[in-house]
């Protein structure tokens, strides 16, 4: 078993606010006079809505600047620790900025601590800006302006996220507008929802790759489709378990994803609400489906692939998990 913390990864699933250390949520808390959030590590949550109201709770406890600025700077020490040498994190700027009353103030802080914590744990970090698909479309329009307005600092694409039973159709316009922009588009779709959430993505939504997409095997001309256009799924087991969107890791699609010809890349999404990391999750999909290191070494490459970062980038992690692969196996204990 070679060492899954040594295998370059790019990480290209995963929110900012649900990465915060407890200690560390725990201090911003209570210096902001907020209420403690009990994080739920490894207990299963009873369904999305209970998750996100949990989720809304830790986002309520970051006010200021330095909050922000550290939850990124941590944010890159601990993806460094798990082999990530590129992560594209997911952050809501907008609902924090208007929140705040603030618009650029929450996304120049997480850009000036990715840039700090990047320099300083050598892992390269971008910048996704997603949307609750339950929120206003001018909302929406200011996420793909503070996308536009910060692309030369770190920010990379946007997406909608949330509850997929409310449509894409109405924010259609703003995400023409954004690939006109040349900004990335990515939407979470194909979770709780089955294939028509999955067709709205790429085609109302114009995504270049899925949020999970997990369902798109329920319709097979949709799963070719997909798999014809190359389009990556951003899968994240243990997120899917805890939000009992698939009973238990051994019921999960993903050996059926990549058995389909699909591209599939494996990612936590909310690593500290379930108490897990990235190299935990590469341990727990070799545990249930019996990967063996050159399997996993794929899904790596994968990650990186399907990831938005400079080709020079990729080809260099190419050649670092290549090299991983090459090295002698010995015994070490999985994360």
């Amino acid at each position: 078993m070679r060492d899954l913390a040594l295998l370059p990864k790019a990480h290209l699933h995963v929110h900012l606010e649900s990465t915060v250390r407890p200690d560390t949520l725990a201090e911003i808390a209570t210096a902001n006079g907020r209420p403690v959030p009990a994080l739920a590590a490894n207990v299963p949550f009873d369904g999305f809505r209970q998750f996100a109201d949990h989720n809304a709770l830790v986002r309520e406890c970051l006010l200021r600047p330095e909050d922000f600025h550290r939850i990124a700077v941590e944010f890159c020490a601990d993806e460094a620790a798990q082999g990530t040498r590129w992560a594209e994190v997911t952050f809501t700027a907008a609902a924090h900025g208007e929140r705040l009353g603030d618009l650029e103030m929450p996304l120049e802080a997480v850009l000036a601590g990715l840039a700090e914590g990047g320099a300083a744990y050598g892992v390269e970090c971008r910048v996704l800006l997603d949307h609750s698909r339950r929120r206003s479309v001018e909302r929406a329009r200011r996420t793909v302006q503070l996308a536009t307005r910060y692309a030369g600092d770190g920010v990379i694409g946007v997406g909608v996220a949330g509850e997929e039973s409310y449509p894409l159709a109405p924010f259609a316009e703003v995400f023409a507008a954004a690939t006109d922009a040349g900004v990335h588009v990515v939407h979470h779709a194909g979770e709780c929802e089955g294939p028509d959430s999955v067709r709205e993505a790429i085609t109302v939504g114009r995504a270049e790759r899925l949020g999970h997409g997990i369902r798109v095997l329920e319709d097979p001309d949709l799963t070719a489709e997909v798999r014809d256009r190359g389009i990556a799924l951003e899968v994240c087991p243990s997120s899917n378990v805890a939000l009992g969107i698939v009973n238990g890791m051994a019921a999960h699609p993903l050996p059926r994803l990549r058995e389909a010809g699909l591209i599939v890349t494996l990612n936590t999404d909310i690593p500290s609400n379930i108490g897990t990391s990235l190299s935990e999750e590469y341990a727990r999909v070799a545990d249930a489906f019996g990967y063996d290191d050159a399997v996993l070494a794929g899904l790596a490459r994968a990650s990186i692939d399907a990831s938005f970062a400079p080709e020079e980038t990729k080809h260099a992690l190419r050649r670092e998990v290549d090299a991983w692969l090459a090295a002698p196996c010995r015994e070490l204990s999985r994360p």
